[in-house]
């Protein structure tokens, strides 16, 4: 699925003309994932940063808590079918040592 979807933006990328690293200052195209492999120009000049996108502990969480709740429910679902259909039965062991 993933390589679907890398097929397909790749090819949104090339239909539209985005595809590529615009230049050291980036002109009007925004580039879908901007690369560059030279750091230097055939002169010998260091090329400037590129631009750096924050991602804030904001963008980080909003991501991370859903996902993470999504994917314990769906443990704890599977968890109890497992359970009910007899394929998983945790013992319950009295440590009264």
């Amino acid at each position: 699925m993933a390589a679907a979807a890398g097929r397909l933006l790749a090819a949104t990328a090339a239909r539209s003309g985005r595809a590529g690293w615009s230049g050291p200052r980036g002109a009007s195209a925004v580039s879908l994932v901007p690369s560059r492999s030279a750091t230097v120009t055939r002169s010998g000049a260091i090329l400037p940063k590129p631009v750096k996108t924050p991602f804030g502990l904001l963008r980080v969480f909003s991501v991370v808590i859903p996902f993470l709740y999504v994917g314990t429910q769906i443990s704890k679902n599977f968890a109890a079918l497992l359970e009910e259909h007899d394929i998983f039965v945790p013992e319950d062991d009295d440590d009264d040592d």
